[in-house]
């Protein structure tokens, strides 16, 4: 089921959402998701591998403070805010760079929240 999935795949909020850790392990790109609080309920193998972190330090942390502080800015962690705020769905590709506990790496960061749905999340495309 993951290798149709791509990180520019439309609709990608609702399709992750139906996918369990073993598929989330398949795909290509980094998958943090998390919930309403901002405790990380899913970290998939790509990212743990490329962020050197492993599933038990990060699950059921925070992430914007505990987890990804990096992150924790107006670009990614407002726009989240916002978006429940709001009661808007939120599906936008950013270039970022990632610089937490490693050297400054070039990312494409994919932001997907949508009203009603418990797990929002951050997608993590490495640039070559």
């Amino acid at each position: 089921m993951t290798a149709n999935l791509s990180f520019a795949t439309p609709d990608l909020h609702a399709r992750l959402a139906q996918l369990a850790g073993d598929d989330l392990d398949g795909l290509d790109f980094g998958v943090i998701g998390f919930d309403g609080d901002t405790t990380v309920c899913q970290y998939n193998r790509t990212e743990s591998e490329a962020a050197g972190l492993t599933p038990p330090r990060v699950l059921g942390q925070p992430l914007f403070t505990n987890v990804a502080p990096c992150l924790n800015n107006f670009m990614v962690a407002q726009r989240f805010e916002d978006a429940q705020d709001d009661g808007t769905t939120l599906d936008d590709t950013i270039d970022y760079v990632l610089t937490l506990r490693m050297r400054p790496v070039k990312v494409a960061l994919r932001l997907l929240a949508a009203p009603h749905t418990p797990v929002r999340y951050v997608l993590v495309q490495r640039k070559a």
